[in-house]
């Protein structure tokens, strides 16, 4: 890496949970801890008060001015998905050819579509970490430390000198960096992010009427119970295929779960158990890595 990395600013357009915990991921990041590289953002939600939290927390600056916050080196979108997307159209006006633009949107199919009609150069990025709370003062620069950041590139911008310097970036931080396309991302996330959400929803609302009498194993499963409209209306409208998918090849499955315990086969229910407890200690130990 030169003296002089190819990133010498980045912007922050949403200073939300995942936005603020790259914020101060990338403030701790060892590779930039002698480099004088801005870290700035725009967030409409915040108030003065707001603001100065993120100044403590690594903000170097909070831009209101488009030309300035939009012609960085590196641009990251963590906004609502919709949001981001309409974002490209503006960015489009004021960017430099050379800004780097990625987002932390759990879908990236329709993303990357609008930034490729518009020749932006973009990178899909999602890191896998999260929590139901929202907000900045939900933020940790730990948060995604160990943690996969799935990296969506379609036109080789992950080996151009900027798309190199984010990897390294990331991986300063502490991600663990997975490349994918767009198309893989949204099957792949419908399937263990989008579908758990959506089945711990409608599985708090089916019991509603016996929440009172349940224990800490109900309050587990149903913790992305807690998550908030604003951010999933953007995910479920742009991944319903895939997520409707989903959701219809479990529904078959729940279906022959249902007669397995009716018809009482202890074998085959033996059999889930036994197949569902190997797997779990799988997910134990990448969790633990």
């Amino acid at each position: 890496m030169s003296h002089n990395p190819p990133v010498q600013s980045i912007s922050f357009i949403g200073l939300g949970l995942i936005g603020a915990s790259l914020l101060r991921a990338f403030r701790n990041a060892p590779i930039i801890a002698d480099k004088q590289i801005i870290l700035q953002g725009f967030d409409p939600s915040l108030s003065e008060c707001d603001i100065l939290c993120l100044k403590n927390l690594g903000l170097d600056r909070f831009v209101t001015d488009k030309a300035t916050l939009y012609k960085a080196d590196l641009l990251i979108l963590s906004a609502p998905v919709e949001v981001n997307i309409t974002l490209l159209d503006e960015i489009k006006q004021f960017a430099a050819p050379d800004t780097l633009i990625t987002d932390v949107s759990s879908t990236k199919s329709l993303i990357a579509k609008k930034a490729e009609e518009l020749a932006l150069p973009f990178i899909g990025m999602h890191p896998m970490a999260g929590k139901e709370q929202q907000g900045y003062h939900e933020s940790h620069e730990n948060m995604l430390k160990g943690r996969p950041m799935i990296l969506c590139d379609n036109k080789g911008l992950l080996d151009s000198e900027k798309g190199l310097f984010l990897k390294k970036l990331l991986e300063s931080a502490g991600c663990i960096t997975i490349a994918m396309t767009p198309e893989e991302h949204d099957q792949i996330i419908a399937k263990i992010s989008h579908l758990p959400q959506l089945l711990s929803t409608l599985l708090m609302t089916h019991c509603a009427d016996a929440i009172s009498k349940s224990g800490p194993g109900f309050a587990t499963l149903t913790r992305l119970a807690g998550s908030p409209w604003k951010i999933w209306r953007d995910i479920v409208a742009t991944n319903s295929d895939n997520i409707a998918e989903e959701l219809e090849q479990f529904s078959k499955e729940l279906a022959e779960l249902a007669l397995e315990v009716k018809a009482l086969n202890m074998a085959k229910l033996q059999q889930r158990f036994r197949d569902a407890n190997q797997l779990y200690q799988t997910l134990k130990e990448i969790n633990r890595e």
